[in-house]
């Protein structure tokens, strides 16, 4: 006993001695270190969980979207190369290889982009399928077979690039919840030593933090979830905050873009009958003056009926794109295009433009109507059918007709009376001869 407590005397001995000045000014460096340890600490963990959520954002959700397109474009493929093979239509060959474009375009797209794994199982997938259709176009007898079983490689291909791109995005979200619980407990570590010197302002910014990665945290999962509506409420003016506006911007515009995909027409890619009435009730709830234009196309019954449906899709998609093109660029970004279904479209813009949109359209439509008839047809100006009562007429070459409503405050209570309102104004346009529009002129709704 004796000799351990002469050794220790011995070893005090050996012990620096500090000054109060020199103590204090190592308890300040040493609060300065751990404070700073868990300043640059935290805000490396941050740095990280934002770079991987923007890398999600722009990279692996648009790569996700890109296999679901490809996987239906395939699918539209396969439906035109079966329908070819019973009706050897050679529209179903046209059809199919505007398919094909889009099927390369987006892969193309893919390989720039991302060059991942899997692409290149894709590649060679698609062009034996490509092949085998080549073969059922040439009238191969045993094609049909061939293209079949090609044809399930490729979306087999399609769907394991697609788990496998699934998988690589949940295995970024686990390092990302990974390197936030690191950040956490280390930064708590530096923290509390920090304050175990007396020193509480290192105590407080780590709390900061902490609730904000939490909220962040929380954040990811619930958009991964599909919650667009989170909002993770951290205030702007930091890093954190401005992370925090990217997560909602993104949640946002994932938000329309879902919308828009379950209720956009297949054939146009326009918003259908859910968003035009979500559109007219804003804008009604805004008590701002505006127009609703309603264009519908004329004896298109009996377009069908003689060049048949195929055609007929063609006309409507056409016409899509000619009301979209000239309502953008006359009446601004900001205009409305909707699909109501069939040939009936509807556009929500500023009362202004009311009448260049209008005459536009008509124009754009009598100059691209006539390339979807026959020379003789053209040259006679209609084509014989029937009407809905079985009557055998004479039809006009297709005409477009707009029934335009100015929607003032206070004069309509909601879409469907809007709508009403258009019917009425649309059977009376639709009743004169050629490619009209028509204003209301009642201020008030029946």
């Amino acid at each position: 006993m004796l000799m351990v407590k002469d050794r220790d005397m011995a070893d005090r001995t050996w012990l620096p001695k500090f000054s109060l000045v020199q103590k204090i000014i190592i308890g300040f460096s040493a609060m300065a270190f751990f404070s700073m340890a868990a300043l640059v600490f935290s805000f490396a963990g941050l740095y990280s969980i934002n770079k991987t959520a923007r890398e999600i954002a722009r990279n692996d959700l648009v790569l996700l979207r890109s296999v679901g397109q490809l996987r239906q474009s395939l699918l539209d493929q396969e439906r035109f190369a079966g329908k070819y093979a019973i009706l050897k239509s050679p529209e179903f060959v046209e059809l199919f290889h505007k398919r094909e474009s889009e099927f390369l375009k987006t892969l193309s797209q893919m390989e720039l982009e991302k060059q991942e794994q899997g692409i290149g199982g894709i590649v060679d997938n698609y062009r034996d399928y490509r092949d085998a259709v080549r073969l059922l176009f040439q009238g191969d007898a045993g094609a049909e077979v061939r293209h079949k079983a090609a044809a399930q490689k490729v979306i087999d291909a399609v769907d394991t690039f697609g788990v496998n791109q699934q998988i690589l995005l949940n295995v970024k979200l686990g390092q990302a919840d990974r390197r936030e619980n690191e950040t956490i407990r280390w930064a708590l570590i530096f923290s509390l030593t920090g304050f175990a010197l007396a020193i509480g302002i290192a105590a407080l910014f780590l709390f900061n933090i902490s609730t904000a990665i939490d909220k962040l945290k929380r954040a990811t999962h619930r958009i991964a979830e599909g919650d667009f509506d989170y909002d993770p409420q951290i205030a702007p003016g930091d890093e954190i905050g401005d992370l925090s506006r990217d997560f909602i911007g993104m949640a946002n515009r994932l938000k329309v873009l879902e919308r828009m995909n379950l209720d956009a027409s297949p054939l146009t890619r326009l918003p259908g009958n859910i968003v035009i009435e979500r559109v007219l009730t804003r804008r009604l709830q805004d008590g701002k003056p505006f127009a609703v234009c309603y264009a519908d196309l004329d004896d298109m019954k009996a377009y069908n009926d003689v060049y048949g449906y195929i055609k007929g899709s063609e006309v409507i998609k056409m016409t899509g794109d000619i009301i979209l093109e000239a309502t953008k660029s006359l009446a601004g970004e900001d205009a409305f295009v909707g699909h109501i279904g069939g040939d009936d479209f509807v556009m929500v813009f500023e009362q202004e433009k009311v009448s260049p949109v209008c005459e536009e359209i008509i124009r754009r439509f009598g100059k691209g109507i006539v390339a979807h008839y026959r020379k003789e047809d053209l040259a006679k100006g209609a084509i014989k059918g029937t009407d809905r009562y079985g009557v055998p007429r004479v039809f006009p070459i297709m005409t477009i007709s707009i029934a335009i409503i100015i929607c003032s405050q206070g004069e309509y209570d909601s879409a469907v009376t809007i709508a009403q309102t258009a019917a009425e104004i649309k059977d009376f346009v639709k009743g004169k001869p050629g490619s009209n529009y028509m204003v209301n002129q009642r201020r008030k709704a029946r």
